[in-house]
């Protein structure tokens, strides 16, 4: 059973991969770039929007965001274009990584941090 979880996250891995490729391409229509953007910067980045930590929500995201994502990006990919960065990406030796997007999320997490201290600090002022 082991073996199976481990061989559908390297198809997972390899699929994202792809698809930052096709993201990549001039070929892929420009509203599937944007969100093959969005996905996959936030399928490569280091940082998750809710932490793993968190109980049962911390790996919803990842469970259902990104395969989501990438189903919905996957559609809007020409059948060729998804074939050859697919290629592409089993030939490929590294994976990337989306350090923007660990940005992005990085300030998400500071604009709700100071958005929640603002609310409780004029909340309790009184």
């Amino acid at each position: 059973m082991f073996d199976h979880w481990k061989s559908k996250a390297k198809s997972l891995k390899r699929e994202v991969h792809a698809m930052y490729l096709a993201s990549r391409d001039p070929r892929t229509p420009w509203l599937a770039r944007v969100v093959g953007i969005c996905v996959v910067g936030y399928a490569l980045s280091p940082i998750d929007l809710i932490p793993d930590p968190i109980p049962v929500i911390g790996y919803l995201d990842d469970l259902l965001i990104v395969p989501a994502g990438l189903m919905l990006f996957r559609r809007m990919i020409p059948a060729e274009v998804l074939a050859d960065c697919r290629a592409k990406a089993d030939a490929a030796q590294g994976r990337p990584k989306s350090y923007v997007a660990a940005a992005l999320i990085v300030i998400v997490w500071l604009i709700v941090a100071i958005g929640l201290w603002v609310f409780l600090y004029h909340h309790f002022k009184r």
